[in-house]
Order: C-alpha cells, then structure tokens, then sequence
C-alpha cells in the first residue's frame, strides 16, 4: 500500500510533468540554453577532471546532449550512468566514438563496453530530476537510483530545474537526496 508521501509524490510528477509537456520547443531550447551556461560557468565545473551527466530525455528533461560533448571537449572525463537491476546503477566513461543504448523510458546510456568510472574520481555530480524545490531537495523519477548512488559520494552536487516547475517544497523521506547548488535559468541557489 501506497504511503501518503509516495501518494504525494506521484500527483508532483504529474502535475509537473503536464507543466513541461506544455512547454514549446523553442521554450525548451532557450530554457537548456540558460541552464547550460549557468552550470558550464561554474568554478566547480572548471576544477572537476570527472563529471557524472545525465543523457536527459527528450520533453521530460534538458537535453544534455550538447553539454555533455561541450564537457568533453573541455577535457573532462564525462560518465553517464547505466542503470542495473535491484534499481542500482554503475557510472561508464561516455565515450563520443561509441553510441549510447536505447533502453526503455526513453533512456539512453554507454554500453558495458565503455569504462567504469570510480566515485571517488568523480569531482561533480549533475543530478538529474522531475523538479526541485528551493532546499535543493528533488523529486526523482521514482525508481531510487540516484538516491542509492548519492548516498555516499562526497564529491560537488548540482541540480538543473526549469523555473517553471521549481517547488517551494517537495515531499521528501529520510532517503531523498539533495544538491549543493540548484541552477535555474534565473539564478543559482547555493544550499
């Protein structure tokens, strides 16, 4: 049986999820264009040699695609997570000469033929959600990976969210992970 937090957090996705659906393309563009130079501005950005991205799904998230070949053509080492069963997931080496997999909800991620990729060589964390509030707290997808993931990583965390759906507060739980810094494409909230 549902929780009334998990029942909480499901109307959030949805709602949300019929905020951006209602976006434009050209809405979308200038919105991940803004997100961007944010982030890439970033001294944190500039000092990590390895960034953990996310691959963002086409209308659900920023399209990371663009700033994922920008990260590396600075010289980063750029890993994409790999999701794996028991809702864990590995972090590979994106390897530009090697395409991603199609694997289901949309997601695309290296193959098991790209390189693991330690936490501990990793500087920073873009953490991928359906919305965050102004704490820095966000509402994932659902499935807990991230949370798993963050649990442990010591490294810099940081959040792109749409202004459109930035949250005062969402429902979280003792296991809910957060950011250090939340971009939007008005400003940045260190937290």
């Amino acid at each position: 049986m549902a929780s009334a937090i998990d029942l909480e957090k499901k109307e959030l996705r949805a709602q949300v999820r019929r905020q951006l659906n209602a976006m434009t393309d050209r809405e979308r563009r200038e919105s991940d264009a803004a997100l961007f130079a944010r982030f890439l501005a970033l001294p944190q950005v500039e000092a990590a040699k390895a960034v953990f991205a996310f691959w963002g799904i086409p209308g659900k998230e920023p399209e990371t695609g663009a700033l994922v070949a920008e990260l590396v053509r600075r010289g980063k080492a750029v890993g994409l997570p790999r999701m794996l069963p028991e809702h864990r997931m590995e972090v590979r080496r994106y390897d530009p000469d090697r395409p991603l997999v199609q694997v289901s909800f949309g997601i695309s991620e290296p193959g098991e033929d790209c390189p693991l990729m330690d936490k501990a060589e990793i500087g920073l964390a873009l953490v991928p959600a359906v919305c965050y509030d102004r704490r820095g707290y966000r509402l994932g997808f659902g499935g807990g990976y991230y949370d798993r993931w963050l649990a442990d990583f010591s490294g810099f965390r940081v959040g792109l969210c749409r202004g459109l759906v930035l949250q005062d507060r969402v429902p979280t739980e003792a296991h809910d992970s957060w950011v250090d810094l939340l971009i939007t494409e008005q400003e940045s909230l260190s937290l």
